[in-house]
C-alpha cells in the first residue's frame, strides 16, 4: 500500500495517522484531501510539509471532479477515509451537514473507487473509518460486538451508521475491497478543543469551570489516538475486504473520573466542576469487545490510560499556541471554554 489517499487528514486522528504512517512505511506516499473546515488545521501537518511523500490537496469529499483527478493523477493502492463532520452536539444544531458529507461524501468516495479500480481491485483496500456510536448505547453489562445492531441515537451517529451501510453495500454489490473499522473515544495531540479532555485540560489549565454534561456517570472505553493509527494501518495491510473490526482502548471510564483524574494531574481543585445542562440523546454507556481484531489480526492497545492521558496532558501544556490561536478564531468554542 504505498499511494495512499487519506481524505480528512488535517483533523486529529487524520493527522495522526498520516505522521504514524509515513513513519512506518518509508516507501509509502499521501494525498490528504481535507477542505480544512474549523476542525481541519494545517498546522497539525507542519512537520511533514516539506515531505516530498506527502501531498495536500484543499477539497471537498462531495467534489466528484476533484476527486476523479487524484485519482487518475495517483493510481491509489489504497484509501483511508477519516474524513467527517464528527461533534454530536453541533450534529444536534445542524444535523444537514452531517448527512451531507457523511453520507453523500462517502459514497461518492467509494464511488470513484469502484470505477477507478475496476479490474485490479485486489491489492487495493478501502478503509472507512467509523465509530462505535453507531451501535447506539449499552447498560450497565456488555460490549458491542462487529455483529452488534446498528442504533444511533444522534444525528451525528445516524449519518455515520448511514456511511457504515453505504460502504457495506459497495462491497456487497461491487466487491469493492472496502474495510470497516469501528473505534471507541480517542483522545490524544491535535484533538480539537470542543471535546472533553481537551476542554478539561485547557480549562483547568486556566482556572475556569470544567463544564460536566448531567451527573458525569457516563462511560466511555478510551483509546489513545496513536494505538488507533497502528490499528488502522494493521486493517490496512492485513485485513480482510468486506470486514468490520472494532478497535477499543480497553480502557471503560466515567467521565467524571477522566475529570477528576486530570485535575488531579494538574494539581487544581475539584471545586473547578460545574455541572450543566445534560446533552440531548445522551447515550449512556459505550464498551468495546475488540478481540476479533486482537485474534485476527494481532493488534492491541499499548498504551494505557494513565500513560495515555499524562502524555496529553503534557502535549496540551507544551502547545499552548496550538489551542490559543483555535480558541480565538472559533467562536463556537466560547460555550465550553467561556
Amino acid at each position: 500500500m504505498n499511494k495512499v489517499l487519506v481524505t480528512g487528514g488535517a483533523g486529529f486522528i487524520g493527522s495522526n495517522f498520516i505522521h504514524h504512517i509515513l513513519q512506518e512505511n518509508d516507501q509509502c506516499s499521501v494525498v490528504n484531501l481535507d477542505l480544512l473546515t474549523y476542525a481541519g488545521n494545517p498546522e497539525n501537518l507542519a512537520t511533514v510539509a516539506g515531505n516530498p511523500r506527502y501531498t495536500f490537496c484543499k477539497g471537498n469529499i462531495t467534489d466528484r471532479t476533484l476527486i476523479q483527478q487524484l485519482f487518475d493523477e495517483h493510481d491509489f493502492d489504497a484509501v483511508v477515509h477519516f474524513a467527517a463532520e464528527s461533534h454530536v452536539d453541533r450534529s444536534i444544531t445542524g444535523p444537514e451537514t452531517f448527512v451531507l458529507t457523511n453520507i453523500l461524501g462517502t459514497q461518492t468516495l467509494l464511488d470513484i473507487a469502484r470505477t477507478a479500480w475496476e479490474g485490479s481491485a485486489d491489492h487495493r483496500r478501502f478503509i472507512h473509518v467509523s465509530t462505535d456510536e453507531v451501535y447506539g448505547s449499552l447498560g450497565k453489562e456488555g460490549l458491542f460486538s462487529e455483529t452488534t445492531p446498528l442504533s444511533p441515537n444522534s444525528p451525528y451517529s445516524a449519518s455515520k451508521a448511514g456511511s457504515d451501510l453505504m460502504a457495506r453495500a459497495y462491497f456487497e454489490t461491487y466487491r469493492l475491497p472496502v474495510i470497516i473499522t469501528r473505534c471507541s473515544n480517542n483522545y490524544g495531540p491535535y484533538q480539537y478543543p470542543e471535546k472533553l479532555i481537551p476542554v478539561m485540560v485547557i480549562n483547568a489549565l486556566n482556572n475556569r469551570p470544567l463544564p460536566v454534561y448531567g451527573d458525569g456517570l457516563y462511560v466511555r472505553d478510551w483509546l489513545y489516538v496513536i494505538d488507533h493509527c497502528s490499528a488502522i494501518h494493521a486493517v490496512l495491510t492485513r485485513g480482510a475486504p468486506g470486514e468490520v473490526y472494532n478497535i477499543g482502548g480497553n480502557n471503560e471510564m466515567k467521565n467524571i473520573d477522566i475529570v477528576k483524574l486530570i485535575l488531579k494531574q494538574m494539581d487544581k481543585p475539584e471545586s473547578l466542576i460545574t455541572h450543566v445542562t445534560d446533552r440531548l440523546g445522551h447515550d449512556r454507556r459505550y464498551a468495546i469487545d475488540a478481540s476479533k481484531i486482537r485474534d485476527h489480526i494481532g493488534w492491541t492497545p499499548s498504551v494505557t490510560f494513565d500513560q495515555g492521558i499524562a502524555r496529553t496532558i503534557q502535549w496540551y501544556l507544551a502547545n499552548k499556541k496550538w489551542w490559543q490561536d483555535l480558541l480565538e478564531k472559533d467562536t463556537v468554542l466560547k460555550r465550553w471554554h467561556g
